[in-house]
């Protein structure tokens, strides 16, 4: 956001002659003079869409407004909110007829932004239509129309444009393209065809990366095949393709969704061996999986593994720890955590605290009660806050004992 500053120079008496005279007529000026706001600040409090749209036309030229890619994705966001997908046609199509319509990078910006607006049409004839301004087409604009395209989940309309469009643009697809398709032929249920589409751009030439088994490897796991996912984990060994945290992470979910904790930490100890260094997510993971098979002291270990690696554990850490150790009965740990989680803003679900507060009430001590009380007192400086009847309800524990 552009800031006005206003600069005061201050000079001695010798520097304003004599008397105030001068000194007060220019003070007296400035405060005359009328300070127009930013346009980038006009766009943003702006809350009508007419006056939104209009505004953003007006600042078609201002290439502050134009390059600025947060207030160009809100405008169109909120335009998409009220319904106006007339206004947003307008403002992309003149958009296009002007200078900046000649750079492939920002007709790739308005692709995308008909993507973002549901307007899959109005994206892709975009791409078709890139000549027309001027414009050269490469990969990059053919991938991010078809990224576009894939939210349709028009299996015809994304073949066709595979088999037409490269051809007639002479246009080389590469792996990220493979991957956008993969993606989304997973994401509508079809793996087989994801798999086999792998399988033959690799005969083409195009090399499957860590994102492409991830990808699959993680549709076949959520699918409970995990026999294929297993095997495609082999054969990216086979290929020489080191897996990456992320890819480590999906095989991990998949053993803690099986109750298998140990094979998720070895799996845990085997990044380390090899030279990748697990995330939160790695270490939120296995801490669960021993937690639902119920091995509060591996789980703690893990905690204090994660710690003293110098990971500062973030809020779903937290909310895992407080959550499960209050289920275990073992409160007091679980205070010590809410309590520090909550003065951070980093709130557990209103069930886990109330299971918390259950528990701390439970055997009715002095001390115990104090810290219920605490609690909720925490509870109430939430942001956004927690409903009254949330709240009502947890006073209700504490009341009841």
């Amino acid at each position: 956001m552009l800031t006005l500053r206003l600069v005061r120079r201050f000079g001695t008496r010798s520097h304003l002659g004599s008397g105030n005279t001068y000194y007060k007529a220019l003070v007296s000026k400035k405060k005359r003079v009328k300070v127009d706001e930013p346009a980038l600040f006009k766009l943003k409090k702006e809350k009508n869409p007419e006056k939104l749209f209009q505004l953003f036309k007006e600042n078609a030229h201002n290439k502050i407004v134009i390059e600025n890619r947060y207030v160009f994705e809100d405008t169109i966001s909120r335009l998409a909110g009220a319904g106006r997908f007339d206004y947003i046609e307008n403002l992309l199509e003149h958009q296009k007829s002007l200078p900046q319509g000649r750079r492939e990078g920002f007709i790739i910006r308005i692709i995308m932004l008909y993507g973002k607006a549901g307007m899959i049409e109005n994206a892709i004839k975009t791409f078709y239509d890139m000549h027309l301004y001027g414009c050269p087409r490469t990969v990059k604009s053919f991938n991010a129309a078809l990224k576009v395209l894939t939210q349709s989940h028009d299996l015809i309309a994304i073949e066709s444009f595979l088999s037409d469009v490269p051809e007639k643009f002479d246009i080389n697809i590469h792996i990220l393209s493979v991957n956008t398709v993969i993606s989304s032929f997973c994401d509508m249920g079809i793996l087989e065809k994801a798999y086999l589409f792998m399988v033959e751009m690799e005969k083409l030439g195009i090399t499957p990366d860590v994102f492409t088994y991830t990808i699959l490897i993680s549709a076949f796991y959520k699918a409970n095949r995990w026999q294929i996912g297993d095997g495609l984990w082999n054969l990216m060994a086979r290929k020489g393709c080191m897996p990456n945290v992320a890819t480590f992470n999906v095989r991990i979910q998949f053993m803690v969704n099986m109750g298998f904790a140990w094979e998720a930490n070895k799996l845990l100890q085997l990044m380390k061996r090899v030279g990748i260094t697990p995330d939160e997510v790695t270490y939120n993971l296995v801490i669960k999986g021993f937690f639902r098979v119920e091995n509060l002291e591996m789980a703690k270990r893990i905690y204090s593994a994660l710690c003293g690696a110098g990971f500062k554990p973030n809020s779903r850490i937290y909310h895992t720890m407080i959550h499960y150790l209050s289920r275990a009965g073992e409160f007091d740990l679980a205070y010590s955590m809410c309590r520090d989680v909550m003065k951070k803003n980093w709130f557990p679900s209103s069930d886990t605290i109330k299971r918390l507060l259950e528990g701390l009430c439970k055997d009715g001590t002095e001390e115990n009660m104090a810290k219920a009380r605490f609690l909720i007192i925490l509870a109430k400086k939430k942001i956004p806050p927690f409903s009254s009847d949330t709240l009502n309800v947890m006073r209700s524990i504490i009341a009841r004992s």
